[in-house]
């Protein structure tokens, strides 16, 4: 097992993802590792498709701002300094990969639900990871186990 420098945790900010932030915290620790999170935030219009007939700037902005709130406030009970706290919007495996590469990350750690059947042909944001990943990824099982 190789030693590692640089851990990246992917957090969505729900309950679980604190099990997935220990699992990160714990292996920082035992290799001396620098512990970096990213959140990212699918905009609106991604998420649901680019026909909305409104502005949405001024909720993007709010989600904006109470996942900022929440990511600080997780990062900080988990011990993980604030430059070293990433929020970003776009699609979370692109921004994953893109971060990851350019923090030369060798570990990203992100949950999984263990989705099998249709779930796991279509794919969730730890498949998208895992595949095109430039690192290794550990994937820490998450919900009903």
């Amino acid at each position: 097992m190789s030693d590692y420098s640089h851990i990246l945790v992917t957090v969505d900010l729900t309950e679980e993802c604190r099990t997935v932030a220990e699992r990160a915290a714990s292996l920082a620790k035992m290799y001396n590792a620098k512990l970096s999170c990213i959140h990212v935030i699918e905009p609106l219009s991604l998420a649901y498709g680019g026909d909305i007939p409104m502005d949405l700037s001024t909720i993007q902005e709010q989600i904006q701002d109470t996942a900022q709130s929440h990511l600080s406030e997780f990062s900080q009970s988990m011990g993980i300094a604030s430059e070293n706290q990433h929020l970003v919007f776009g699609r979370p495996e692109v921004e994953i990969h893109t971060l990851a590469e350019q923090m030369e990350v060798d570990l990203i750690v992100v949950g999984s639900h263990g989705r099998h059947g249709l779930a796991l042909l279509l794919g969730s944001t730890a498949n998208g990871v895992l595949h095109g990943a430039i690192c290794d990824v550990l994937a820490v099982r998450v919900g009903n186990k």
